[in-house]
């Protein structure tokens, strides 16, 4: 099974080090932020877009290592949101090798947020990249179902979806979610663990800063791997801010997070 380090799970590095310890691990691609978030306090401050020394380093560390870009980040659709200003990260994105943009949707105007979607289809074709919409259950769009209906609203081929197991066990139509993994417009999945729930008010948190390691919590992650469509790759993507704090480097919490996938799923 094909794996990706999400860069979530060592947010404190750089896209070039993430490069370097995805195959340090054995995976064979990241899913890398192409400019630092205020949102993710622990990561660096860099900035690809704009920075050509830190983006030739990055590709130089990418082919030194075999290691593709699977994914990259960051693209929200909100109401403000002007397509237009994401063509340097896509640009950014397509020349270091990646194919497929991430895009969370907080446009609460369900014409307008189609729209702006088929706007950032087209732009994002024109540098041979597709979306992948990641539904999240604050957002806009929130459950696996909501996000194929979108997608069908655009009338697009090149949408899909990234399949996070975190928000299909936090969306509130698990059942219906799980039953629906194998569609293939699915074009990548995310995996952690976590307990059967949390307060509403500790989703972000969750999300962002603090998740299980797979075999830590009670999602049947196995079976989520196995009921993807063959060939989708899948994101270990488990941020871990607690064993930050605990002093464990970013190379022993990416090597605990991808042990244990590799270990629910019997490799």
């Amino acid at each position: 099974m094909q794996l990706s380090l999400d860069h979530i799970t060592v947010t404190d590095v750089t896209p070039a080090r993430l490069a370097e310890i995805a195959a340090a691990t054995g995976c064979s691609g990241i899913c890398p932020f192409l400019h630092s978030m205020e949102v993710l306090p622990a990561m660096p401050v860099y900035d690809l877009v704009r920075d050509a020394v830190a983006r030739r380093e990055t590709k130089a560390a990418l082919s030194a290592n075999g290691v593709t870009v699977d994914l990259f980040y960051p693209f929200t659709v909100a109401g403000r949101t002007v397509v237009a200003d994401f063509a340097p990260v896509l640009e950014t994105g397509a020349e270091l090798g990646g194919s497929l943009a991430n895009v969370l949707c907080y446009d609460r105007d369900p014409v307008r947020r189609t729209e702006k979607l088929i706007e950032l289809a087209d732009l994002a074709a024109s540098f041979g990249v597709r979306l992948a919409i990641e539904f999240y259950p604050p957002a806009q769009v929130r459950t696996l179902a909501e996000t194929l209906a979108e997608i069908e609203r655009t009338g697009r081929a090149d949408i899909g979806v990234t399949l996070d197991l975190l928000h299909v066990m936090r969306g509130g139509e698990t059942e219906a979610s799980m039953a629906l993994l194998g569609d293939p417009r699915v074009w990548i999945g995310q995996v952690s663990d976590g307990p059967a729930s949390v307060p509403v008010e500790m989703i972000d948190h969750e999300a962002g800063i603090q998740r299980l390691l797979p075999g830590q919590g009670v999602f049947d992650i196995a079976g989520f791997a196995h009921a993807l469509a063959p060939g989708v790759p899948i994101s270990v993507e488990v941020p871990q801010q607690s064993a930050i704090d605990a002093g464990l480097s970013p190379l022993d919490r990416a090597r605990a997070a991808v042990d244990a996938m590799c270990a629910c799923l019997g490799e």
